[in-house]
């Protein structure tokens, strides 16, 4: 193992809790740290040189959804780990872009695939599971891919399934396993961003800690300093990852009927969210843009391609920018402007979630946006859901800070849930003042 001391791959080696968790030969284990520390990289060269190694080794690189296997570690493990395609040791099988597997000349095979896949994973024995973003994960699937690694596939010395992890919340279930043994990363033990000799931050590290130094809140504690954290003052804390994201294959395959949200942005991110509706008004997110740098043409001509998708009933539209949605109705689509109540709207969303009438379709986000994304910023509505807060001062309102998808969202459910009752225990003490007046009805009085 010491090999990859002595050579490196890609053109970099690994340090610290990095070369620890490549050395390690247990069962379970994680490399655990906040974001850019080189976690994934590390396990996409141990997946590597265990295929190089071992003849006949049965690999699998898994993430929670085969869609973001691919635009993800995938990406590592192809241009990191075998460099150019000319010069890979392997060759690539089921498809140019997407391949499902990898043979080397020993025959031993690197599988990609996701937990949407799971017939794959529960019909195959392996000697080594490598999990990407294993955050994401529920217990229940991390225990599944366990049992896919108890040494029965033989071509290797030692079976196990390992991860690569950002911090999630304090009470996630990867800090609470006794049998999985977790490795902490930090930044400085990355040679892309610091020198391991010197000590000294490289150009590319001073960029990427400025990035991450941007940051605020609960990602700046996870994805900064690499501390486990629950947004203070939490607006959704009925909302439950492990409950409300389902797969594509979770999902109806058919609605009764769709409604969009709209939340206009330009240096700010804008968003429509495209939700279907079971026949008894359960709501699915099936679709979502989420975007900086676009125009009104653009989301105008985006909206007409999810209405010929989806046939969308109603785009309900954040009503600040009246102009959009008339350029909406221009081009046939039917939008309206959204009740735009904020504390009705926050105890209309938190009452769907605690009664499980809202989920969200994971892999919904279409024409994801890079910028946001190398940003480290919220790229979708699943982003701003756990870290939408409430205000410290003042008024009982919520922070107006990524908030984009989560108005969206509100605005939709507005719209269906007319004459809905308040979410249990939900907070009546309403600080617009016109229903402190009386001067308005909430949606449930009408």
């Amino acid at each position: 193992m010491n090999y990859i001391v002595e050579h490196g791959q890609g053109g970099k080696e690994v340090y610290g809790a990095n070369l620890a968790i490549f050395q390690y030969q247990g069962p379970e284990a994680i490399i655990h740290g906040p974001a850019e520390t080189g976690k994934t990289y590390a396990l996409c060269l141990k997946a590597h040189l265990c295929a190089c190694k071992y003849r006949g080794a049965a690999i699998a690189i898994v993430r929670k959804t085969q869609t973001s296997t691919y635009s993800t570690i995938l990406q590592t493990y192809t241009r990191k780990i075998l460099g150019k395609r000319e010069d890979w040791p392997c060759i690539p099988y089921g498809g140019e872009n997407k391949p499902e597997r990898f043979i080397y000349p020993n025959d031993a095979a690197i599988w990609i695939t996701g937990l949407d896949k799971s017939s794959r994973i529960l019909s195959s024995e392996f000697d080594l599971i490598v999990v990407s973003q294993a955050e994401e994960l529920t217990l229940g699937d991390w225990e599944t891919i366990t049992t896919r690694t108890t040494g029965r596939a033989g071509n290797m010395p030692y079976s196990q399934t390992i991860g690569d992890a950002n911090p999630a919340y304090p009470a996630h279930w990867m800090y609470q396993r006794a049998s999985l043994r977790i490795f902490y990363s930090k930044h400085e033990e990355n040679p892309e961003l610091f020198d391991q000799t010197t000590g000294e931050i490289t150009e590319q590290g001073k960029r990427t800690m400025a990035v991450l130094d941007a940051l605020t809140g609960v990602r700046k504690q996870r994805l900064r300093y690499g501390k486990p954290a629950q947004a203070e003052g939490a607006i959704y804390t009925e909302y439950d990852e492990a409950i409300h994201r389902v797969y594509a294959n979770q999902a109806p395959k058919r609605f009764a009927r769709y409604v969009a949200g709209v939340d206009w942005g330009y240096r700010h991110a804008g968003v429509i969210g495209v939700y279907g509706l079971t026949g008894d008004g359960v709501m699915y997110l099936v679709a979502q843009l989420y975007h900086t740098g676009r125009r009104d043409d653009w989301w105008k001509d985006r909206a007409v391609e999810l209405n010929e998708e989806f046939g969308i009933e109603a785009f309900v539209c954040d009503p600040s920018q009246p102009a959009y949605i008339d350029k909406f109705k221009d081009a046939g689509l039917n939008a309206i402007g959204a009740d735009n109540a904020v504390i009705p709207g926050i105890n209309a969303v938190k009452k769907r979630l605690a009664e499980k009438r809202l989920f969200f379709v994971r892999d919904s986000l279409r024409q994801p946006d890079q910028t946001l994304i190398e940003a480290q910023k919220p790229h979708q509505i699943e982003d701003e859901l756990p870290a939408y807060v409430w205000a410290t001062k003042g008024k009982e309102m919520p922070v107006k800070e990524n908030d984009h998808a989560v108005d969206s969202l509100r605005y939709a459910i507005m719209h269906v849930d007319a004459g809905a009752p308040p979410a249990a225990g939900a907070t009546l003490n309403y600080d617009d003042l016109s229903y402190a007046r009386g001067e308005r009805r909430s949606i449930w009085q009408r």
